[in-house]
């Protein structure tokens, strides 16, 4: 192992260089506002173009549109005759209000041993850290066992069309070979106690419904009675939704993660009453008690154009996630909340996706892991949410969320994704490339 100490071609190593690079990311405003609007993601795929020529890979960038752009590349191993791996991220974040925020969004401030901006965990940090380990072992000519491909892509934030959708439908042949694949949302740690802390890996995600609801109603002068309210009835049915309870439906990856976790408390626990549990899951609580049942979160609402005039017509906007396997029973459900005058449409739809929690990448992972922090547990777990492995599912790809971070036990991890005062650990970003950097020996 070189990554603690000076590389071949001198004395920058992966450490040294992750935070000036997740620095430099942050400071590109990639801001992805959806319906195909967003800035700066061919200023970062020239980046990261850039950074990895200057090492001797041949980067390709792709453009799908104007500005909407992603790169990748393939390292040789040693042994290319293998299955290739591949490790993904993207380069676009949501937007952010600089107003609400301690620290500059895209300034990549370091304080109180944190760097701050938007994209710091989702997902810039990754970025940076497969930069570093990259960078690294090519100045010192340290080759993977077998090929790895990277692709550092546009547009995941709304949903991935413009960059791994492109590339999957257009560009499949730079993933040749490729059978498995490492990307966001997991290997982070939850700190159980002094002697155990569980990384959270993923191994399945829910799928999604981005969808509009309409009401017709009758129009008329804001002075008159009205009882046919487009407004009005959309708003009934969008609280009713909000205040549903779906039911908890336990899937594998759950359970699994369910029995780690009762383990590690030393409690049995209860999927029908986890209200105790998750009050002490601290960060994670958020992410883990979505993965319990299918959700469904009214996100926007519109109508009307002046105050003294009743539209005749009203929608809103869903953020809806459904378990592997559950589907139909979501949308059959969604729809006898919302009842027969709300009409749904969907904007944007992927499926959910569920792996087993095995095999030799898995135990790299593990042995990565504990190669750091000695007290490691890996432990698989679904992300609430979705990522660009839903694209790469479609070539056969399987797919794991491994962006290795050590955590303090007080951050919460889940707030800062999309939230206000988004950081990461400088400390988790070196540990995160010291465990990447095992972990691709042994992949």
């Amino acid at each position: 192992m070189s990554a603690s100490g000076p590389s071949a071609g001198g004395n920058i190593t992966d450490e040294d260089e992750v935070v000036d690079l997740c620095r430099d990311l942050i400071r590109i405003d990639t801001s992805n506002f959806g319906g195909g609007e967003a800035r700066g993601e061919r200023a970062a795929a020239e980046y990261v173009a850039e950074k990895l020529a200057e090492v001797g890979l041949e980067p390709e960038i792709f453009e799908s549109a104007p500005g909407r752009a992603s790169t990748v590349a393939r390292i040789e191993g040693e042994d290319p005759s293998r299955p290739a791996l591949l490790i993904h991220g993207h380069t676009d974040v949501v937007p952010a209000n600089a107003a609400d925020w301690t620290h500059d969004p895209f300034s990549g401030e370091i304080a109180d041993g944190c760097l701050w901006g938007r994209g710091a965990v989702d997902m810039k940090d990754m970025d940076a850290m497969t930069l570093a380990v990259v960078r690294e072992r090519m100045r010192s000519g340290r080759k993977p066992p077998r090929d790895v491909v990277l692709a550092f892509m546009a547009d995941e934030e709304a949903g991935g069309l413009y960059g791994a959708r492109h590339l999957v439908d257009h560009h499949r042949d730079r993933f040749e070979g490729v059978t498995e694949a490492i990307g966001e949302v997991g290997g982070f740690s939850f700190t159980v106690n002094e002697n155990l802390r569980l990384y959270l890996v993923e191994t399945a995600q829910k799928g999604m419904h981005w969808m509009r609801l309409t009401v017709e109603g009758t129009a008329g002068h804001g002075s008159m009675t009205n009882n046919d309210n487009a407004i009005t009835e959309l708003c009934e049915a969008v609280a009713r939704l909000g205040r549903h309870k779906f039911p908890v439906r336990m899937t594998k990856t759950v359970r699994s993660f369910l029995d780690e976790l009762s383990d590690a408390l030393g409690t049995e626990l209860d999927p029908e009453d986890m209200e105790e549990t998750l009050a002490k899951l601290g960060g994670i609580a958020k992410i883990i008690g979505a993965t319990l049942q299918n959700t469904a979160a009214p996100t926007q609402l519109g109508a009307g154009y002046k105050v003294n005039v009743i539209p005749g017509q009203a929608t809103a906007h869903v953020d809806g996630r459904f378990l592997p396997g559950h589907e139909e029973e979501f949308l059959a459900e969604l729809d006898k909340v919302l009842g027969p005058r709300v009409k749904r449409v969907d904007e944007h739809a992927d499926r959910a996706l569920e792996t087993t929690f095995d095999g030799a990448l898995v135990d790299a992972m593990q042995n990565a892991l504990r190669a750091e922090d000695p007290i490691a547990r890996a432990v698989p777990y679904m992300l609430s949410g979705g990522t660009d492995a839903k694209h790469f599912d479609d070539l056969g790809i399987r797919c794991f969320g491994f962006a290795p971070l050590q955590l303090p036990p007080e951050l919460d991890f889940a707030g800062m994704f999309h939230g206000v005062d988004e950081r990461v650990p400088v400390d988790g970003l070196k540990f995160g490339v010291r465990v990447l950097d095992r972990f691709l020996d042994q992949a």
